[in-house]
């Protein structure tokens, strides 16, 4: 049994016209990354810089099933979803340091 910690995230830009859904095993060094403008080509184009979302879990499958899940739904399913822990949608980043 692994001891990681796997996380599901969803970044927005900053007009949140932009959602993004990930998942790593080191939230605060990938949304880092992203901020930084290293995230991917997707990302650092639309300025995809804003946590607002993240669920975390001990198996690798099920957060990449969780991703696919997520990324499969519709724009006001992730909607609903970022609502529900965060309705300001405040960036989250300060909050996992």
């Amino acid at each position: 049994m692994s001891n990681r910690t796997y996380c599901v995230y969803i970044l927005t830009n900053l007009a949140h016209t932009v959602l993004y859904t990930g998942v790593t095993d080191c939230l605060q060094r990938r949304v880092a990354e992203h901020k930084a403008g290293k995230g991917g080509v997707f990302t650092s184009l639309y300025k995809v810089t804003q946590l607002v979302y993240f669920e975390m879990g001990d198996d690798v499958h099920a957060a990449l099933a969780r991703e696919k899940q997520i990324k499969g739904g519709s724009r006001k399913a992730k909607e609903e979803l970022i609502d529900s822990i965060n309705p300001e949608w405040c960036d989250l980043y300060n909050d996992i340091l």
